[in-house]
């Protein structure tokens, strides 16, 4: 399959704008990791963002900080980190969910950092974006790395599903009216008046939250961060941890 035939692919599904974008942007995704040409697929994921397919047709509720660390608290060792480490990385609770000890380059109680490209979703993506590490500094980062030690090796952090977490969160009073997503939301929304006081990049939130556009301001090119591979020193250089110590 080339670009220009997964592009008609895409538009021969007859689905929503929005899973047609989702679609590409996986596509694009797995064809630059396996170093083919992606350029039709970028192309078609712009046009397709233009058309107002990036915007989805609901929104889930931000969870605020302390609702979410005080209901980690009462988990039991595994769900209890999940969660902190979806926070503090402003991820989806699926890409917390998949990693295992084995994804986490470095632990210490002033310094962990995670590897995204080693979980079992992040191979089909590019490893040479800068978004592929997170360094987690500041607040909560002593925590996570006592309830690390209790991990059992090469094993999810969790077995909890998306689904079950809504499910969860459902049938709870502390919970409810939350859902999964509402820990990335929050997490943003969260980091957003840092950036209108001019104490955060934007692009730092972007390159966090695995947003970041390639080619956009203040990235390294995929030359530069092949080179350079993938460990601790290039993780900080990445410069993540500027914006998990506000988490």
């Amino acid at each position: 399959m080339t670009a220009d035939s997964a592009c008609l692919f895409v538009a021969a599904t007859g689905i929503r704008p929005q899973g047609q974008l989702a679609y590409t942007k996986a596509l694009s995704a797995s064809f630059g990791a396996m170093g083919f040409e992606n350029h039709p697929l970028r192309v078609l994921a712009k046009a397709l963002r233009g058309g107002g397919a990036a915007i989805p047709d609901s929104q889930a509720t931000p969870l605020e900080k302390e609702k979410l660390v005080s209901y980690a608290r009462l988990q039991q060792p595994s769900v209890h980190l999940a969660l902190l480490v979806a926070w503090k990385t402003a991820s989806r609770w699926a890409e917390v969910a998949d990693l295992s000890s084995a994804q986490f380059l470095l632990v210490t109680q002033k310094e962990v950092i995670v590897d995204w490209f080693q979980t079992p979703k992040g191979r089909t993506h590019d490893p040479f974006k800068a978004s592929r590490f997170a360094v987690i500094q500041g607040p909560l980062t002593t925590e996570i790395a006592m309830l690390f030690k209790k991990c059992a090796p090469f094993a999810p952090l969790t077995r909890l599903s998306t689904s079950a977490l809504d499910s969860l969160w459902g049938q709870s009073v502390q919970m409810q009216g939350y859902t999964a997503h509402s820990i990335k939301r929050g997490a943003v929304k969260h980091l957003l008046p840092l950036v209108t006081s001019g104490k955060l990049s934007p692009h730092l939130i972007d390159r966090l939250t695995k947003h970041e556009e390639e080619g956009g301001p203040g990235t390294l090119s995929r030359t530069t961060l092949r080179y350079a591979g993938g460990d601790v020193d290039l993780a900080r250089a990445l410069e993540t941890g500027k914006v998990t110590r506000h988490l």
